[in-house]
C-alpha cells in the first residue's frame, strides 16, 4: 500500500527542508541558459581518514623518513624504484611533493587553481571513525548536533531558488547537507524516479493533497527535482575538452553528474559527493595509490570538464582525521589527528602551501604519535563560505568557534 513516506523513507530520492520555490522550473528547464550563473561550492568528504602525509608528502623532513621505512614516498629527484610508490613525490615547493599518483592535478597547482592546507583537523581528539566523522559534518566539534555545516551556510531561499540547489550524490542525505533548507540526494541523475510513471503520478498527487507541511513541500520539491533531471537527461552530454571520467571511479561518475546539473543551469549552489576506503591499516602503498589515482583523476575531469566555469566553483576536499605519523607493523598506519585539506578552483590563490607546519620531531607531534593540528578545518571552510555565499554569520554555521586571521585561500 503506498504511503506519502514512501517517498522520504524508501527511494532514492531524499529530501530536506521546506523552502518555497515556485517559479525555478519553466525558467531552468531551458538548459542552454547562461546568464545569471551563481557561485557555487562543492564538498568532497573522504571517509575512512586519509593518510595525509602520504597524500602530500613533506620530504624535507627526515623523522617522515625514519617513521615510515618501508611505506613512505620517495622524494623527488629519488631513483623510481626508491619506495614502495610508482615514482617518486611530485615536488611542490622544495618542502612537499604531491604522491605521483596524484600527477592529475600538478597541472593546477602550476595555474595556481589548487591550494593546500597542511596540519588541518578538527580540535577534538577522538580517533572513532563514527564521531569523527559525525562532528565534521555537523561542524561542532566534540557535540552531536542534527544539521549540517553546509545546510546552515546555505543562504536563506527565496521564491526564485531551485530546488536543486543544494545536491549530494549519495544515496541518503549525508549529515553535511541535513537541516532546515531544502536539499536532496540524487544516487544516480539515470535513474532519479520511484518506480513506473503509475506509481509516481500517484505518489505526487497525495503529496500535492497533504496539509502536511513537512511532507507536502519537500515532496513537491522531489517531484520537480525528477522533472527537471528527467529533461536534463534527454540531452546529450559530451565532456568537455576531452575530460574522462571514467579513471575517477565513483567519485568520477559522481562529479560528472554534479557537472552536467550545473552546465544545465538548474540553480545548483551547493553539492556534496564522497568516496569510501582510506582506512589503511595494511598494505597502504598499494591501496593508496589506487585511492588516489582515481581521486586526482576525478577531481581533474571535473575541472577540466567545467573549463571557465571553475571561475564560478570552489571545490574543497577533507577527512575526518589523519593517519599516525610511524608505520604500523603491517605495512600500514592506525587512526591519527592532523592531516590535509584541498581547494580547487578559479578563484583560489593556489601554488601555495597554506597552515603552519608543526613538525615530525616526538616532541611536536600530538600525543606523541600524530601530525598536530594547526589549522582548524573550519577556518578552511568559513573562508570558502564566505568566498562562494557572500556575508554569513559564521557563529550560525559554526556555533561556538571564533575565526582568527583568514588564510588568504581565496583572490579578493
Amino acid at each position: 500500500m503506498l504511503t506519502r513516506r514512501v517517498l522520504l523513507r524508501g527511494s532514492a530520492v531524499v529530501v530536506a527542508g521546506a523552502g518555497a520555490m515556485p517559479g525555478w522550473l519553466a525558467r531552468a528547464a531551458d538548459s542552454s541558459e547562461t546568464g545569471g550563473r551563481k557561485k557555487i561550492l562543492i564538498a568532497i568528504f573522504q571517509r575512512g581518514a586519509a593518510d595525509g602525509l602520504n597524500i602530500v608528502v613533506p620530504f624535507a623532513e627526515k623523522r617522515y623518513y625514519a617513521m615510515r621505512p618501508s611505506i613512505a614516498v620517495a622524494a623527488p629527484g629519488s631513483n623510481m624504484n626508491n619506495g614502495p610508490f610508482a615514482g617518486p613525490a611530485i615536488d611542490l615547493d622544495g618542502r612537499f611533493g604531491l604522491n605521483p599518483a596524484l600527477e592529475a592535478l600538478k597541472p593546477f597547482w602550476d595555474r595556481k587553481q589548487l591550494a593546500i592546507v597542511e596540519a588541518t583537523g578538527s580540535p577534538d581528539p577522538s580517533r572513532s571513525h563514527f564521531d569523527a566523522q559525525d562532528y565534521m559534518e555537523s561542524g561542532t566539534p566534540g557535540k552531536a548536533s542534527s544539521d549540517g555545516w553546509l545546510n546552515r551556510a546555505l543562504p536563506v531561499a527565496t521564491p526564485e531558488t531551485s530546488p536543486l540547489r543544494a545536491i549530494a550524490m549519495s544515496a541518503q542525505l549525508p549529515h553535511t547537507l541535513r537541516g532546515e533548507r531544502s536539499a536532496i540526494a540524487i544516487n544516480n541523475s539515470q535513474t532519479f524516479q520511484l518506480g513506473n510513471q503509475d506509481t509516481t503520478n500517484i505518489l505526487e498527487s497525495m503529496y500535492s493533497a497533504t496539509h502536511d507541511v513537512r511532507l507536502g513541500q519537500p515532496g513537491k520539491d522531489a517531484f520537480a527535482a525528477m522533472k527537471m533531471i528527467r529533461t536534463v537527461n534527454q540531452q546529450p552530454y559530451t565532456p568537455a575538452q576531452g575530460a574522462q571520467y571514467g579513471p575517477g571511479g565513483e567519485l568520477g561518475r559522481s562529479l560528472q553528474q554534479v557537472a552536467r546539473l550545473i552546465k544545465a543551469n538548474v540553480g545548483v549552489e551547493a553539492a556534496f559527493a564522497e568516496v569510501d576506503g582510506w582506512d589503511h591499516h595494511g598494505n597502504e602503498a598499494s591501496q593508496l595509490s589506487n585511492m588516489l589515482r582515481q581521486f586526482g583523476s576525478a577531481l581533474s575531469a571535473f575541472a577540466s570538464d567545467m573549463g571557465d566555469r571553475m571561475e564560478d566553483i570552489v571545490l574543497v576536499t577533507m577527512s575526518e582525521f589523519g593517519r599516525t605519523a610511524e608505520e604500523n607493523g603491517n605495512g600500514g598506519t592506525d587512526h591519527g589527528h592532523g592531516n590535509v585539506m584541498m581547494v580547487l578552483g578559479g578563484q583560489v590563490a593556489g601554488g601555495k602551501i597554506y597552515g603552519t607546519w608543526p613538525g615530525l620531531e616526538r616532541e611536536q607531534l600530538n600525543e606523541g604519535r600524530d601530525l598536530a593540528v594547526t589549522t582548524d578545518f573550519r577556518a578552511v571552510l568559513s573562508e570558502v563560505i564566505g568566498g562562494q555565499f557572500g556575508p554569513t554569520d559564521f557563529g550560525k554555521v559554526f556555533p561556538g568557534y571564533q575565526a582568527g586571521a583568514p588564510l588568504g585561500l581565496l583572490r579578493v
